[in-house]
């Protein structure tokens, strides 16, 4: 319990930027407006889209509100916040069988463009998997970067977990295999590979990931497979376009977003999610290898608006 609540302050101080900006204007659209009407949600759907929650989310929020509106016929603005926030809640809740790889032996795939903090997020994931006292190894597959390898290593170190790397501009597809035997001979629960991050060039990028998967298909067939792409917060709405474009050329099951702390348009969780229909599985609050953490919508949402749900299903100010 000490650690959930000490990552919540985390959180919480890691959104700060998101809060001072958007949230502060939309709790200026509930208390400055008298009447709910079409400038009040017109007001609201201008503040939704510039803290990238996206148009079509944007929408979908708004229609629910308007019709919840008119169902418990509201008329003071302030009263519909809570609605307001329960929908951001639905439409980032995903349950617990998105982590279902932890529970099996597993190859997790993880990929994004250089410079989001990939070969850090595998680090940070390693440890947290193996404080869940799990046997995980990794795949230093990203073999065109310079110095990616000795990032992977320092981190691996740092994580206390193995790792099965090849020589710098080596073919990926040989260290994945190379890595399932090692995998498998050592019993692994979890084999988290690095790959490289190349979306100017789509098609490389696919027939090796392609390629990847074939080897893992053939040569360790019994493995659950887990593809994770790793985004940059900061980067707001293009962080979506990455997911998009990467969603193109291989299954994605899940986004890990990082550098939530650096970004005051913290509503590109919310847009990620339910545009794409790809569940953000992990967060990342700060450089610390304790700052990954699982995704959870109630605690993002409670974070972000400075709220806590009370046992009437109502939000109350912290």
């Amino acid at each position: 319990m000490a650690e959930k609540k000490g990552f919540f302050a985390r959180l919480f101080a890691g959104l700060t930027k998101t809060r001072e900006t958007f949230v502060k204007s939309i709790d200026r659209v509930f208390q400055g407006f008298t009447n709910i009407d079409e400038d009040f949600y017109d007001e609201l759907e201008e503040i939704l889209i510039s803290g990238d929650i996206g148009v079509q989310t944007t929408e979908d929020i708004l229609e629910n509100l308007r019709s919840e509106v008119k169902k418990q016929h509201i008329t003071e603005p302030i009263d519909c916040k809570d609605i307001l926030i329960m929908s951001m809640i639905d439409k980032i809740y995903i349950g617990d069988a998105a982590y279902r790889y932890e529970n099996e032996t597993s190859v997790v795939f993880v990929i994004g463009v250089n410079g989001v903090g990939k070969t850090t997020t595998i680090g940070k994931l390693a440890s947290k998997l193996k404080g869940m006292r799990k046997r995980v190894l990794v795949a230093a597959a990203d073999t065109f970067r310079a110095a990616a390898g000795g990032q992977l290593e320092t981190w691996t170190k740092r994580a206390g977990v193995q790792l099965v790397a090849g020589a710098e501009g080596s073919d990926p597809a040989a260290v994945v295999y190379d890595a399932v035997a090692a995998a498998k001979a050592r019993h692994a629960d979890v084999l988290l590979v690095d790959t490289a991050g190349r979306l100017h060039n789509k098609k490389n990028l696919m027939k090796e990931l392609e390629k990847m998967n074939r080897i893992v298909d053939r040569e360790f067939p019994e493995a659950y497979r887990e593809t994770l792409v790793v985004l940059d917060a900061t980067t707001g709405q293009n962080a979506l376009n990455q997911a998009k474009e990467f969603s193109e050329v291989c299954d994605v099951t899940g986004i890990v977003l990082t550098k939530m702390d650096g970004t005051a348009k913290g509503g590109i969780a919310i847009a990620i999610q339910s545009q794409l229909g790809i569940p953000v599985k992990y967060i990342g609050v700060g450089e610390s290898i304790d700052d990954l953490q699982k995704f959870n919508a109630m605690s993002f949402i409670e974070a972000l608006f400075d709220v806590k749900m009370n046992e009437k299903g109502e939000f109350d100010a912290r």
